[in-house]
């Protein structure tokens, strides 16, 4: 039999009520007395958590709201109008993003893909998770990924965090749909609607281009480059990244055309199209955006240099002459008479050390960081004027 507690007694500790104990277990109500202190100093919500429809709350980068269900890019008018591959995966939910806040001490995810894609080059994350983002200082930090289970996932992103209020960003996949999302707070804690203003949603970025820029091959959606730029400017960003089929599809240009009062558009679509698509439909694509918006600033981007066309010398030719073919488009429109463009070149945009990609071609986060540092100042002299 173990010892006899000899006296309780209690006495008031910065407001709370702390018992104090003499005699034998002393120390197991003392540990649970300071328990009690903690609790009372950080409150926590408890219980299991209490979901919260994402569809409540802003959705950032999509060219338009129309579309079959509202966590993808393209909208439902498309449908049957562009070529089908182009369709399916506009429906990736690539560069898009929930906006809210809260005051939870942990934040939960629920979601259902749409595909279930899986590829043996690309992180399952990175594929189909969620990445979820913290605003501090002005500056959004990463806060914790979303990891994929089965068809439908349920996920903790961050926990044991002090109950104030912060703005969250939550990135979705890059490589699949999202049927559902939902949030999952604290028992008696709030999702409201963000509070400040970032990214802003004025004078949005658009940018069209390939599987590099859907965001392959990035290891969680936060690393996908339109994302890390959208950060870095605080700007809402507009990805239309179509794996493998940036060829110049004119009902894609139409869209970003929709887009109203666009800072910029970016033109990334040549490690998809051909030098022969470039002089063949090129200008053409062009000139849908310029007739929309005459003051635009429009930005061409070369063929990246990638690290197998050291080797590949077919590759190398390839990137060559669509590269040239690039840059006689922007040299001949300039010569035309027009203004606001500017070109980004292929020289430096990854590295020389052929660390960069995952495959030889898609980029990793690598990759990702260095795409950023060669295009952002170009971006940022466009947006400035």
């Amino acid at each position: 039999m173990g010892p006899v507690i000899q006296s309780v007694s209690t006495e008031q500790y910065c407001g709370n009520t702390v018992m104090k104990v003499s005699g034998g277990k002393a120390w197991l109500l003392a540990v649970t007395a300071f328990l009690c202190l903690v609790v009372s100093v950080f409150p926590m919500y408890g219980g299991d958590a209490v979901w919260h429809d994402a569809s409540r709350y802003p959705l950032i980068g999509k060219a338009g709201s129309a579309s079959l269900t509202r966590y993808e890019r393209l909208p439902a008018a498309l449908q049957g109008k562009v070529r089908d591959a182009v369709w399916y995966l506009g429906r990736n939910s690539a560069g898009l993003a929930v906006r809210f806040r809260s005051n939870s001490t942990s934040v939960k995810a629920k979601w259902t893909s749409m595909f279930s894609n899986s590829m043996n080059h690309m992180t399952e994350t990175g594929v189909r998770g969620l990445d979820l983002y913290v605003l501090m200082d002005g500056k959004w930090r990463f806060a914790g990924s979303g990891r994929p289970g089965g068809k439908t996932t349920e996920a903790v992103l961050v926990s044991e965090m002090t109950p104030e209020f912060r703005e969250y960003m939550l990135y979705l996949s890059l490589y699949d749909g999202v049927d559902s999302l939902e949030i999952g707070v604290d028992e008696g804690a709030v999702v409201e609607m963000p509070a400040v203003a970032s990214p802003s949603r004025e004078k949005p970025v658009v940018m069209y281009g390939t599987s590099i820029l859907q965001g392959g091959c990035a290891s969680r959606p936060g690393m996908a480059h339109t994302n890390i730029i959208g950060r870095c400017l605080d700007r809402e960003v507009i990805n239309l990244g179509f794996s493998g089929n940036a060829l110049l599809d004119f009902e894609i240009a139409e869209l970003m055309a929709s887009v109203p009062d666009p800072g910029v558009f970016v033109l990334d679509y040549v490690p998809n199209a051909s030098a022969g698509m470039i002089d063949e439909k090129g200008e053409r694509f062009f000139r849908i955006l310029r007739d929309s918006h005459p003051d635009v600033p429009i930005v061409f981007i070369e063929d990246p240099e990638f690290p197998h066309s050291v080797f590949d010398a077919s590759i190398r030719a390839e990137i060559e002459q669509k590269n040239r073919a690039q840059r006689a488009l922007y040299e001949r429109l300039r010569k035309s008479g027009e203004r606001r463009l500017y070109y980004i070149g292929s020289k430096g945009m990854i590295g020389d050390d052929g660390e960069a990609t995952v495959d030889g071609i898609h980029f990793t986060d690598l990759g990702m960081e260095r795409y950023v540092s060669h295009v952002l100042p170009v971006l940022k002299k466009a947006l400035r004027k």
